[in-house]
């Protein structure tokens, strides 16, 4: 609710902190799980026509099988370049060929890598907290600055505080959630 006399809008502090939780799922769909999942093709560039691209926007992207991505290239000459920036891209996948479909086999996963996985995504998720709280420090300089220059009294002043507070732990709770989800993704097997 936005206060008129402080100016302060909670639900834009809560829409900024949803955001992070926003970003944070994407970085989970591109973390797998020894499942396939067409997102987790999002990272690779493909050096094509001088410049690189995304392999979205050199082929259709398909998981045809639970373990099995495919790649149908639609320019014959960007065959080779695509499977070898799949290769390369740091995924751990080997990619095969046959004409202008790619298939990319996604191999189980083994004890340390599934650990790696885990530690990344902790990574991503404390990025997430990071920012959640980076906006909650913007909203209470913002009102600590409107209590300092406005005439709002310190029970509004800290009613708010405890408003942007309570967002904060609200949207912290739903990251710790979603890695809590993620990592028994990534240590089922």
């Amino acid at each position: 609710m936005a206060d008129d006399e402080s100016g302060i809008d909670v639900e834009d502090l809560e829409r900024r902190m949803g955001g992070a939780l926003s970003t944070l799922k994407d970085e989970f769909a591109g973390l797998r799980a020894g499942r396939a999942s067409a997102s987790m093709l999002e990272p690779v560039t493909v050096d094509a026509y001088g410049t690189q691209m995304p392999l979205s926007q050199l082929g259709t992207v398909g998981v045809p099988e639970p373990r099995t991505l495919s790649v149908q290239i639609w320019d014959k000459s960007m065959v080779g370049p695509a499977e070898k920036a799949i290769r390369n891209s740091g995924l751990g996948l080997n990619p095969s060929v046959d004409g202008q479909l790619i298939r990319v086999p996604i191999p189980e996963l083994n004890e340390e890598r599934r650990a790696e996985l885990s530690k990344i995504a902790s990574k991503y998720a404390e990025q997430a907290r990071i920012a959640v709280r980076n906006v909650r420090r913007d909203g209470l300089e913002k009102l600590k600055k409107a209590e300092k220059d406005m005439p709002i009294g310190k029970d509004e002043a800290k009613k708010i505080a405890e408003e942007i507070q309570g967002v904060t732990d609200k949207l912290i709770k739903q990251i710790d959630d979603a890695l809590a989800s993620k990592e028994k993704d990534i240590m089922q097997v």
